[in-house]
């Protein structure tokens, strides 16, 4: 599942939530806070997380390469939400958010996706089909279509180092 960030669907409560100015956002300064958090979260079938104490450590290398990301929504100063991935190309692999507070991951998502429209980038790959990303815009698309997105996306270069001053 992609979402293709000009085809994202502002929902009218969401509109409202952002507008209200609820959650403060920033990006890359709590990453392993975001990455430790999304895998501590109970998913609705799932028995246990495949994001293990490897994966985390392997991705906060990758973050401090500048290849991986977090976008972070704060209320009243505690992470609430967030959602982390990795950035090749033009395009944004998410993998995996988290809130603890209604329509945090979702603020944060909302900032992913501006900031893939200032900068240009073709695709975020969402990975899994879900009701909820589907609403907000991502489709279904076969394989090949996504290996030709991939090709495409890798022969821009990637933006590198933290994105904290970029949004």
């Amino acid at each position: 599942m992609v979402l293709f960030p000009e085809k994202f669907k502002l929902r009218k409560s969401l509109r409202q939530v952002i507008r209200r100015n609820i959650f403060e956002l920033r990006v890359d300064t709590s990453f392993r806070e975001v990455i430790t958090n999304c895998s501590r979260i109970p998913r609705p079938d799932q028995n246990e997380t495949w994001i293990t104490s490897g994966i985390i450590e392997a991705y906060i290398q990758l973050h401090k390469l500048g290849y991986a990301h977090s976008f972070e929504s704060y209320f009243e100063g505690d992470l609430v939400g967030g959602l982390y991935g990795l950035s090749i190309g033009n395009c944004f692999f998410g993998e995996s958010m988290f809130f603890t507070k209604t329509d945090a991951s979702k603020v944060a998502l909302y900032h992913l996706v501006q900031f893939a429209l200032k900068h240009n980038f073709s695709f975020i790959d969402a990975q899994q089909a879900t009701d909820h990303l589907k609403s907000l815009g991502a489709e279904q698309i076969s394989r090949p279509e996504f290996l030709t997105l991939v090709e495409k996306a890798l022969q821009s270069e990637t933006l590198r180092g933290k994105w904290t001053d970029l949004i």
